[in-house]
């Protein structure tokens, strides 16, 4: 198929019938077709990208930019992604389906002009505040509709060990990949651990408009859009703002070629990996010497070519013996035996997090509270159940069941424990001290809603993806089609298994002086 044929096909190809509405429309949609269309174009673009023809990779980009399947699924990504409530500068939301289907018929290259972003500002774990820049609903879909045609360049050009904003990868393959370095006996003991300084808000837009495989006009426009503060318009002259959807491929593309130049600073057989996530980077090395006089330097100049420098504050050079955190977790060695645990500081976070969430809901419902604690302590030991954490979650169960009980004798300061487990705990297969929810139906029959435990979560080494392995090339379609099917089959199963031990159990009205047992249980 010629590339004509190629611009024919993407242009009609989701043509629905006029006389439908525009919200009948857009229900219409396929959008497993859509997605076909869209990805076999990008499939294309990562291998003409392989092959190194420059021109044909620009016209597949210009082709894919310009075809209205790709503006759909740019604009269903807008509208399903976590940040849809939160409008840009004009206010604006695409809440009914005709107005996704509008702005999908209304986004095209010619005329567009970018509006300023939205700032605003995050706390960060260091007391700090983060500002997050928020583009408009339709810069937010011009952002992802540019972002289909430069994923697949983006994804041929990344280093094998990059695990940040990238298909199929997460903080756990990345933590799997330091497994792999440090687990062997002969594994390095030196280890540079690197941060960069405000990457996001300094890398060069000269360097970003020379190197970046995408229309130069547009991208100029969006890094020069500046933002909008106390109704201040602010010139942005460096960076790219967090929270754009097509920022932290940019960034990516920016540290792309770090791996390879810290491999080249020194003599073969040194003992050099490299693993990074994000702008969060370990570095390690055969000896401290090697890392401070070839491969930091080699890095810093890599870095200052993009506008960008090491954080003295965050980086050091240290070793696995003494340990050091990296994306929430400690990896350490004792005795020759590499263990990685959730760090201190991610478990005094945690903690605080749900020990200030049950002070501020003093007088509220426990039902209430309990539907507000389970899906943070869930999400959290779901991150760390990777890891050596079985003991951890033990503590953590026991610190949130004291912190809870506090909250029920503040509640009922004259009542003693046997009166709170009558009213409060209830007993589940071997446990006798189950924080529950009940509430009772008009037959008389209760419904259960019990505080999740992070104990009961099973620890599950995590199968690291291939770091060879990229998500638009054909001879890895099988293999992350595997890799789905398997991440599914977990993912459901921990569903069911969650449902089973947290879901609405009936049974009839406790006696008086009595703890009911879960059905089936004494």
């Amino acid at each position: 198929m010629n590339l004509q044929q190629e611009r024919m096909q993407m242009a009609g190809a989701f043509e629905v019938p006029g006389a439908l509405s525009a919200s009948a429309e857009w229900n219409a949609v396929h959008w497993p077709s859509v997605e076909r269309q869209v990805r076999r174009l990008q499939t294309r673009i990562a291998q003409a990208e392989k092959e190194g023809r420059a021109g044909k990779v620009k016209a597949l980009q210009r082709i894919l930019t310009r075809s209205f399947s790709a503006k759909l699924w740019a604009v269903r990504r807008v509208v399903v992604n976590k940040g849809r409530r939160t409008p840009g500068v004009d206010g604006v939301l695409w809440k009914a389906p005709e107005e996704r289907w509008v702005a999908a018929r209304s986004l095209k290259v010619r005329g567009y002009q970018p509006q300023p972003l939205r700032r605003i500002y995050i706390p960060k774990k260091n007391g700090k505040l983060r500002p997050l820049s928020i583009p408009t609903m339709g810069d937010r879909a011009m952002q992802a509709l540019f972002l289909l045609a430069l994923n697949p360049v983006a994804e041929v050009r990344a280093d094998p060990n990059s695990y940040g904003f990238r298909p199929y990868r997460s903080t756990a393959d990345a933590l799997g990949q330091c497994f792999c370095v440090f687990a062997k006996k002969c594994s390095p003991r030196v280890v540079f651990d690197a941060d960069i300084k405000s990457c996001f808000d300094r890398i060069s837009h000269a360097w970003l408009v020379a190197n970046v495989p995408m229309d130069k006009t547009i991208l100029r426009k969006w890094l020069a859009a500046g933002f909008v503060e106390n109704t201040v318009l602010h010139p942005t002259e460096e960076g790219t703002p967090q929270g754009g959807i097509i920022s932290p491929v940019l960034a990516n593309l920016a540290l792309d070629g770090l791996e390879r130049v810290a491999h080249d600073a020194v003599p073969d057989r040194s003992l050099v990996n490299v693993v990074r996530y994000a702008d969060d980077f370990l570095v390690t090395a055969r000896t401290p010497e090697l890392l401070n006089e070839k491969v930091i330097p080699a890095i810093t100049t890599f870095l200052a070519e993009r506008g960008l420098e090491l954080s003295q504050e965050k980086s050091k050079v240290t070793d696995v013996e003494t340990g050091f955190d990296f994306l929430g977790a400690t990896i350490r060695k004792y005795d020759g035996k590499l263990l990685m645990k959730p760090s201190r500081k991610s478990i005094k976070a945690f903690l605080s997090g749900i020990r200030d969430t049950i002070k501020a809901h003093a007088g509220g419902p426990l039902r209430e509270l309990v539907r507000l604690l389970n899906p943070r302590i869930r999400g959290w030991a779901n991150y760390f159940r990777h890891l050596v954490s079985s003991r951890v979650f033990t503590k953590v169960d026991t610190a949130i069941f004291d912190a809870m009980v506090r909250w029920m004798r503040r509640r009922h300061p004259g009542k003693g424990l046997s009166w709170l487990r009558k009213r409060y705990f209830r007993s589940s297969g071997g446990r006798r001290w189950v924080i529950t929810a009940p509430t009772w139906s008009a037959d008389s029959s209760a419904s259960y809603s019990d505080l999740f435990q992070a104990s009961s979560l099973p620890i599950r080494r995590h199968v690291k993806v291939q770091a060879a392995a990229t998500a638009f090339d054909p001879a890895f379609r099988d293999y992350f089609r595997q890799l789905r099917k398997s991440r599914r089959r977990a993912t459901a199963g921990e569903r069911v298994g969650s449902y089973r031990s947290s879901r609405l159990q009936r049974s009839r009205p406790p006696q008086p002086g009595r703890v009911t047992a879960a059905p089936g249980k004494a």
